[in-house]
């Protein structure tokens, strides 16, 4: 058994074993030279070897590990790949470069853990003999980190993006607005960061309305995230931004209060929870502001998915708006549900306009919500949500239901087991309606998550059993099979100073 995860489509094992030497070569085409520097990367501080290598098409039969794109490997898909490992021979083939960085990390688990360390160690290093074709079952396998609650830095974005390529994760969704902070830079807005991205301090518990008194605050710079952004897409990685609208935006409204319906004054909030005060849906600047926002998102990230949020906007202030109700008469609409559909919809136009699509959560699945908007869904009937796939023909999902996917959810209500065991896919759906599940994403909300040691708490190993989900086919899952080779991939994870949560936390309570 190789102790790969996610497991691999197809594996079949043969005796020997591939064994590297100060004398191996790394070869690669042209379009897979940066993947031979990746690849090198990885292999060359723990082994201290050099890795060099001709930048000539690989051929069959040279000797080394070569990396090489083969057109006949199209029915693999953009992210598939094929891995022969002879005695003397490593080829790693693929369709599109993409494709090529998945075997690299098949490869890299199939070498001691050690190969982590970042200095050398001295072992046996070899690949086993085999041959591996695989390929992802679903295209978005994400992961969400929640910036706004507590700001997490550069440093462990980049972290996690590294830890997300090693168990063939492709969408990283950002969550970089919050009522208790906004942590982007918007240039036409300055106030945004001067004043939204930082608050007097933390609340102490949900019901608690008092704070710990410790500010607490921090944004990215425009030039951050070109950074983050260019870092995670050499690792294949599309980065989502999540600005948040109607609701959870106290921290834009203590910035600008004149786009609320109340006028303000607010703080940015120190206390977690659903807020009561949201963007004005009345005001025709609610809209001019959120547009030219989203102009500079835009730039910034070349996704071809913009995330709105949508979730838990209370409506208590535009039922009291008389600007909000003016729009619902103005516009022939039922009520302040509707409006809310007006408001996302217009949203969704502007955004579509400028050639990328909108995602929002499951609060946004109202009649009416232009077909196109993709909804996460995280809170509900899955019914509802099967129902909307059988009758609305362009409606697509991504499945991140909170009860099986929440990181910051403690393993006696989400075990490890019971991650593993989550099936994107709803019941009862046809063939082509199953294709229209994008994917599932597994997301961290960081009220409670302060450091990087409780981020990692909460992640992993759960993570990684998300992962498996997203790649291998369902019928090869096995849980006590995961397991066993789970035993091995945390003692890569210890290499990576991970401080996962301890095996006895991990069953069911």
């Amino acid at each position: 058994m190789l102790n790969i995860i996610p497991l691999p489509m197809k594996v079949e094992l043969r005796s020997g074993k591939f064994l590297l030497s100060p004398e191996t070569e790394i070869h690669a085409d042209n379009a897979n030279l940066w993947n031979a520097d990746y690849l090198r990367s990885i292999l060359s501080p723990s082994t201290g070897f050099l890795f060099r290598g001709s930048t000539d098409k690989p051929s069959i039969g040279i000797k080394g590990i070569s990396l090489r794109l083969n057109t006949s490997l199209t029915w693999l898909g953009e992210e598939g790949y094929r891995l022969d490992v002879q005695p003397e021979a490593v080829m790693l083939d693929a369709a599109t470069t993409t494709g090529i960085f998945y075997g690299i990390q098949s490869i890299r688990q199939m070498l001691p853990a050690e190969v982590e360390s970042r200095q050398k160690v001295n072992t046996e290093w070899y690949l086993p003999c085999a041959v591996i074709e695989d390929q992802p079952r679903f295209r978005w396998r994400g992961h969400m980190l929640d910036e706004g609650r507590h700001f997490q830095g550069k440093e462990t974005v980049k972290r996690t993006l590294d830890l997300m390529a090693l168990q063939k994760l492709n969408v990283f969704h950002w969550h970089l607005t919050e009522d208790q902070g906004w942590r982007i830079e918007i240039k036409r807005y300055p106030l945004l960061t001067k004043v939204g991205s930082q608050r007097a301090g933390s609340a102490k518990s949900w019901l608690s309305k008092k704070h710990d008194g410790i500010p607490h605050g921090g944004f990215y710079s425009q030039q951050d995230i070109r950074e983050i952004v260019a870092y995670a897409a050499e690792r294949h990685i599309t980065v989502v931004p999540e600005i948040e609208m109607p609701g959870h935006s106290v921290a834009a409204l203590a910035s600008y209060p004149e786009l609320s319906c109340t006028g303000g004054p607010f703080e940015v909030s120190p206390r977690f929870g659903i807020m009561q005060d949201i963007y004005c849906a009345g005001k025709e600047a609610t809209f001019t502001f959120l547009q030219n926002v989203i102009d500079e998102v835009l730039e910034l990230f070349p996704s071809p998915f913009i995330h709105i949020g949508g979730d838990e906007a209370p409506k208590a202030r535009w039922k009291e708006c008389p600007l909000c109700q003016q729009r619902i008469k103005d516009e022939g609409l039922k009520d302040e549900e509707a409006l809310q559909v007006y408001f996302v919809n217009r949203m969704v136009d502007y955004i579509t306009q400028r050639g990328r699509r909108v995602i929002g959560w499951s609060e946004i699945l109202h009649e009416g919500l232009t077909e196109s908007a993709i909804v996460q869904f995280w809170v509900g009937r899955p019914k509802k949500y099967s129902d909307a796939l059988h009758s609305q023909p362009g409606r697509e999902i991504i499945n991140s239901f909170c009860v099986s996917t929440y990181l910051d959810y403690n393993y006696k209500l989400i075990s490890l087991q019971r991650a593993y065991r989550f099936e994107p896919v709803f019941r009862n759906l046809g063939s082509e309606e199953t294709t229209r599940i994008l994917g599932l994403e597994s997301p961290l909300w960081t009220e409670w998550v302060r450091d990087r040691d409780k981020l990692d708490h909460q992640t992993y190993p759960r993570l990684t059993a998300f992962a498996e989900t997203g790649w291998t086919p369902k019928e090869n899952k096995n849980f006590k099979a995961f397991s066993h080779r789970l035993v091995v991939f945390l003692k890569r994870l210890d290499q990576l100073e991970v401080r996962y949560a301890p095996l006895s936390e991990l069953e069911p309570g």
